[in-house]
């Protein structure tokens, strides 16, 4: 990913540096677990950590360039600086073992690190949101279906919404965590010929994996396709918002706006402008990232017990994809840090359709006065159509049809005008949305 979308953290994960490091705390692991049994000394295993903390990518590459083989290139670079100071523990290294049990051992790991890291700011987006909607829990707006005035709501119970569904991504993450913190130390085809399961079970102890419990020569890539599909998901929860905001930021709504810096510029013709460009950007991203979800779904079915048709194919799409995500957290957590809200236009908003957003309430007022139900349709529906078409206010039309008056009366067609009806479920929503 370009320098532009990425965050250190997130980006040293998915480093050829840190993978290479990774690569090397699984031979470390085993060689640990193998030394009791082949009489590698203590002293040989310290040597080997030393040489965790020095960088042998340059190295490796080298070789790697020469072998075309990544796996031996690294294990080339290591034996030749443990070939002194460490001997038995070269003669041991990768001992019994396919590149694949290093290598889908290391990205299990990758993945369950940055699984944390994705957790930890979706936890940050919530508690903003969760204190958002707890600010705004009477902060009434037009509710709006196909971009219409539906009902209305108000702005707490929508971010109550948008709080509940980081809730499931958290929770979706948490479980694709689980799902993929499995490795695989069971050697060529997965058929344990020359290094036994319980080998395999202490490794990924060591590591904080699980064993796969049956592996051909990969950890199979359904769990890698069910993994990535929750960090689309999150993406898809990030874009839904930043959609909406982009909707009420437009000229005509004016409801919500995005932060705007005192510098900023929105155009470098029109100095007038305001531009939703960073949730457009999250739009952009969660294309990009979403774009790659086929590939992680086409890389589940391999040849026999494997080929490496998926290799290429994961060396761009998983970094790609935790890194963006990561930005896409972090970027939605200062819209929402600098978000601005205008109650007085979302009131004035309202009022735009001229109480129509009442129109339910009066249905269902005459329902409960005994007209038959379509019969209270149809006639409170002709008298929204005429204020459509006349733009008089809503209230005005139907006290003066005769058919509205003689069920209603004045007081009765008032109160299906007040706001303060639409306060008792506010509370209960926000507590389902885990808001209060």
């Amino acid at each position: 990913m370009i320098e532009r979308y990425s965050r250190p953290q997130m980006a040293r994960l998915w480093s050829d540096e840190h993978r290479l490091k990774v690569m090397l705390q699984v031979e470390e692991a085993f060689l640990e677990v193998l030394a009791v049994e082949k009489g590698i000394p203590a002293g040989e295993l310290r040597a080997f950590r030393a040489l965790l903390q020095k960088s042998v990518s340059d190295e490796g590459r080298e070789k790697e360039s020469r072998s075309q083989h990544e796996v031996i290139g690294l294990l080339a670079a290591v034996a030749q600086q443990v070939k002194e100071k460490a001997p038995k523990l070269g003669q041991y290294l990768h001992y019994g073992l396919t590149s694949s049990d290093v290598l889908d051992t290391a990205l299990a790991i990758q993945m369950r690190d940055s699984a944390d890291l994705i957790v930890a700011e979706w936890e940050e987006v919530a508690s903003r949101l969760r204190a958002l909607a707890r600010k705004h829990e009477l902060t009434w707006m037009a509710g709006r279906t196909h971009g219409v005035h539906a009902e209305p709501i108000t702005l707490g119970v929508k971010l109550a919404g948008w709080h509940a569904e980081a809730l499931r991504n958290i929770e979706r993450m948490k479980r694709a965590r689980g799902l993929i913190a499995y490795g695989k130390i069971s050697g060529a085809v997965g058929a344990f010929t020359h290094v036994g399961p319980a080998y395999e079970a202490q490794v990924c102890a060591k590591l904080g994996l699980k064993p796969e419990p049956v592996s051909t020569q990969v950890v199979p890539r359904d769990r890698h396709a069910d993994y990535f599909h929750a960090l689309v998901l999150s993406a898809a929860a990030i874009e839904r918002w930043a959609v909406e905001i982009r909707h009420l930021q437009r000229t005509e709504v004016l409801e919500i706006e995005e932060p705007f810096g005192a510098e900023q510029k929105g155009s470098s013709a029109m100095p007038h402008k305001r531009n939703p460009i960073l949730c457009e950007n999250l739009t952009g991203l969660s294309r990009l990232l979403r774009s790659y979800e086929g590939a992680a779904v086409e890389n589940v079915v391999l040849w026999h017990e494997r080929d490496i048709s998926h290799s290429s194919v994961e060396r761009v799409i998983l970094p790609d994809a935790h890194i963006v995500l990561d930005f896409m957290l972090a970027r939605f957590k200062g819209v929402l840090d600098g978000l601005q809200v205008h109650p007085e236009r979302m009131k004035e908003n309202m009022d735009r359709s001229f109480g129509l957003m009442f129109s339910q309430r009066v249905m269902l007022r005459l329902i409960d006065q005994g007209m038959e139900r379509l019969a209270a349709y149809e006639l409170v529906q002709k008298s929204a159509m005429k204020c459509w078409k006349t733009r008089e206010p809503f209230r005005k039309i139907l006290e003066a049809d005769p058919a509205v008056a003689k069920r209603l009366s004045k007081k009765d067609l008032a109160a299906c005008f007040d706001l303060e009806v639409y306060k008792n479920a506010v509370w209960e929503i926000l507590k389902r949305g885990g808001v209060s």
